[in-house]
């Protein structure tokens, strides 16, 4: 903005976007006319390992809030057509309440974030929002809380959102970048009572390490080395590659991590790896589990998953871009992951990366780029069925802060917080909007048991 032009206020520009698009209006659930759910599930099918296809359908066939785990897809196609405040931020995609929990920070102590950016990149804030409110009432419905107690998590949620991103904004931008969530801090909010559904998760993503790992997953070949043991079809050997060529692509990894951390895993070997079954969402991806060992013997296991365009650009329309690097040419989908997760996230795992590789047999490879990261490194979460009918509302409404701090991160933040402004009427259409979406979200998951009962999609449960 030239020429003494004054540049408008963070409320100004809210207020603007208030004008065009009201704030009740986000309560009108706006649904494409000629949306197919499930020939968006088919389109994705088409890419992935066929043999695990069933097992991804058999995944989402558990309930409703299952299904709606494994279609951010399909609710990307259904935000495109949707009136938008056009206000964008580093988005995360697949913003779930199954997708925070607890994890290892670079200083090894336990804490509390944003999990899973396969989708991260660029889309309007409320898409974010809106994911995760309907997911709060989804899976209220689904651990037994009555229509009124769905309605309320959802509002507590989009309120805390609005709240919390007003406090974040009173802070300067360091500070924001700054702020994190500890173990004590998610007991502080879900009560005396939820302190022991804390403790009891925390100790258990405490044990997860790549330690308890080894005795788990491993064991001793015949020549004295390292073997991960088969546990089909979850964990498989596979011939997609060799070991050799699985140590040039170690080395691709290596070269996009921070100096000190490539420094220490030069000293790092590849000694196996195996096909490993992960999510729902993403079952059918290729995803491996990779085995390094130090020189002292100690061992550290990496996951290696596919990262395939993000559904924002590819449902919602969204242009591609690497959050952070907007100018970047050689477009990586492994580094949009990467970017997302540590922009968004308030501790990253200083061992994410990416690689360009392959998919296909020797014969006929093609380009599949990945995403690299310490496996189950003090991994958890908190069971939403684990959490009375209080304790449910305050953990939707902490998952939603966490969002708020990641899209504090964002230029836009100051223009949000001018949006939302100070009353409750954005967060009564988000709850009344998330009912009406909920119940989308039930009629496709029905949708998709008559299309395994007729034969039309694959499906193999309990795996």
């Amino acid at each position: 903005m030239g020429n003494g032009e004054r540049r408008p206020s963070a409320n100004e520009a809210g207020r603007r976007v208030r004008k065009r698009l009201p704030r009740r209006s986000l309560a009108e659930l706006v649904l494409p006319v000629d949306r197919d759910p499930l020939g968006i599930l088919e389109e994705q099918h088409a890419s992935r390992l066929k043999d695990l296809v069933p097992v991804r359908v058999g995944r989402m066939l558990q309930s409703p809030f299952s299904f709606y785990r494994g279609t951010a897809a399909v609710m990307a196609a259904d935000l495109r057509s949707a009136p938008t405040t056009d206000l964008e931020v580093v988005s995360w995609g697949d913003a779930h309440i199954s997708n925070f929990g607890f994890f290892a920070s670079p200083e090894r102590a336990l804490v509390f974030d944003l999990n899973d950016f396969d989708e991260g990149g660029v889309a309007p804030w409320e898409w974010d929002v809106r994911r995760l409110t309907a997911s709060v009432y989804i899976s209220g419905r689904d651990i037994g809380l009555s229509e009124d107690a769905c309605r309320d998590a959802a509002f507590a949620a989009a309120d805390a959102y609005r709240e919390m991103l007003r406090g974040y904004c009173r802070l300067s931008t360091r500070e924001r970048y700054y702020t994190r969530v500890d173990t004590s801090a998610v007991a502080r909010h879900l009560g005396e009572k939820g302190e022991r559904t804390v403790r009891k998760a925390a100790k258990k993503a405490r044990a997860r390490t790549s330690e308890r790992l080894l005795q788990r997953l491993t064991t001793i070949s015949v020549d004295g080395g390292i073997r991960i043991v088969d546990q089909p079809p979850i964990l498989r050997h596979v011939d997609h590659a060799t070991l050799g060529e699985v140590t040039d692509l170690f080395a691709q990894y290596r070269a996009t991590l921070r100096e000190d951390i490539a420094f220490l895993l030069e000293q790092y070997r590849v000694v196996d790896f195996a096909l490993r079954v992960v999510g729902v969402g993403s079952v059918g991806t290729r995803c491996y589990l990779i085995a390094v060992e130090g020189p002292t013997g100690d061992m550290l296991f990496l996951q290696a998953k596919e990262a395939p365009p993000s559904v924002l650009t590819t449902y919602g329309g969204r242009r591609s871009i690497i959050p952070g690097r907007p100018g970047v040419t050689d477009f990586i989908e492994g580094h949009r992951v990467v970017a997302a997760q540590r922009i968004l996230q308030a501790n990253s795992d200083l061992f994410v990366g990416w690689i360009r590789g392959w998919a296909g047999d020797s014969a006929d490879r093609y380009r599949v780029d990945y995403y690299w990261r310490q496996f189950r490194d003090m991994k958890g979460s908190i069971e939403p069925d684990t959490l009375d009918t209080g304790q449910f509302r305050s953990y939707g409404a902490l998952c939603a802060a966490l969002l708020a701090r990641a899209h504090g991160q964002s230029p836009a933040s100051a223009a949000i917080m001018g949006y939302l402004g100070r009353s409750e009427e954005f967060a009564e259409a988000t709850a009344a909007w998330s009912a009406a979406y909920a119940d989308v979200a039930e009629a496709d998951f029905e949708l998709l048991r008559r299309a395994v009962a007729s034969g039309r999609l694959p499906a193999e449960t309990g795996v």
